[in-house]
């Protein structure tokens, strides 16, 4: 009986060290590179056992808000801080560049797997302008379709999301009517159309309506098997998104990149660019407590090198090879 105990007062002083050893950072944010970070956070787990991140997909609104006021150790947005918002941090946060990814126009159209729209098409129908599949303007740009003559109905974000941010800083460079009526930003007030919360809301609200029409992440779009459109672009082509298109919109960003990364590729030149592109960055301060800058740097060279490697397959395009070696500089200034 004796040396039963003995043991197990032996494997329980060896446990103890162990449980006091797991480190746990929380974070917040963007619903747009969930996916991916996800699939980070599990294989970084796998590297490092003794360290969980826990990421929590509420939408960049919610990222902003929560690494503003220290109630996560990162927040996550694809829709960069103005500088009024960071005037009222206390401490430097800094935007680090993790992927890229795609807004697409999203539609539930029965039969019709090739729509074609553009920029100022896309705003009118989201200003309440167009308001059938069987405008003139969108026939214009599908000439062999056949549409249904039947009303579009708008699917919008509810609630603050850098997938909307991305796409209603397109509209408002393509349509001046959208920049004075509506403007850019992570939250506006909607013309006409549903809201739903996060981009699986906006997913699961276009899949289960007919004739509808909303904005998601491309990789929200290949996961629930819904149809999107190409949209035309700069330089006049109809683009579809993809990870080679993507990377096209971000090639002139790569060249002009500036020091805090906050930077917009929607409606990029190039004739290979897919207009609604755009970066997504992790929020993370400059100076961290508890020795938790030095466990966000791990994590974050493992991203740059190892985790780039694993965006293709979640149909994200990784950073540009110019932007990963700027990043790796800013991140061993995180304390």
């Amino acid at each position: 009986m004796n040396s039963t105990l003995n043991l197990i007062a032996v494997a329980v002083l060896f446990a103890a060290p162990a449980a006091a050893q797991m480190k746990t950072l929380n974070g917040a944010g963007a619903t747009f590179p969930y996916p991916i970070y996800s699939k980070w956070f599990d294989e970084y787990h796998k590297v490092k056992p003794d360290l969980q991140i826990n990421y929590q997909s509420i939408g960049s609104g919610g990222g902003i808000r929560q690494i503003t006021e220290r109630t996560v150790d990162f927040g996550a947005t694809d829709g960069p801080m103005t500088n009024q918002r960071q005037f009222k941090v206390d401490g430097k946060i800094l935007h680090i560049p993790t992927v890229l990814g795609a807004v697409v126009p999203a539609y539930n159209l029965k039969d019709i797997a090739d729509l074609r729209l553009s920029g100022p098409v896309l705003a009118d129908i989201f200003l309440g302008k167009i308001t059938r599949w069987t405008d003139p303007a969108i026939a214009k740009l599908n000439e062999n379709v056949k549409l249904p003559d039947a009303a579009i109905t708008v699917v919008h974000r509810s609630d603050g999301s850098g997938t909307t941010y991305c796409f209603v800083d397109y509209l408002s460079k393509v349509s001046a009517e959208w920049k004075k009526k509506v403007g850019t930003n992570t939250a506006v007030n909607w013309p006409v159309g549903l809201g739903g919360k996060g981009n699986e809301g906006v997913a699961g609200l276009v899949k289960q309506t007919p004739n509808a029409l909303g904005y998601i992440e491309l990789i929200y779009a290949k996961q629930n098997d819904i149809f999107y459109a190409s949209v035309q672009n700069k330089a006049g082509k109809l683009v579809k998104a993809s990870i080679e298109s993507i990377t096209a919109a971000a090639d002139a960003a790569a060249k002009s990149m500036p020091k805090d990364y906050r930077v917009s590729i929607t409606d990029a030149a190039g004739e290979g660019a897919y207009p609604i592109s755009t970066f997504t960055w992790l929020l993370i301060y400059e100076r961290n407590g508890e020795g938790k800058g030095q466990v966000l740097k791990g994590f974050l060279r493992w991203m740059l090198k190892d985790g780039q490697g694993m965006t293709n397959a979640l149909g994200y395009a990784p950073l540009p090879a110019s932007v990963n070696a700027m990043v790796g500089k800013t991140i061993e200034g995180i304390q």
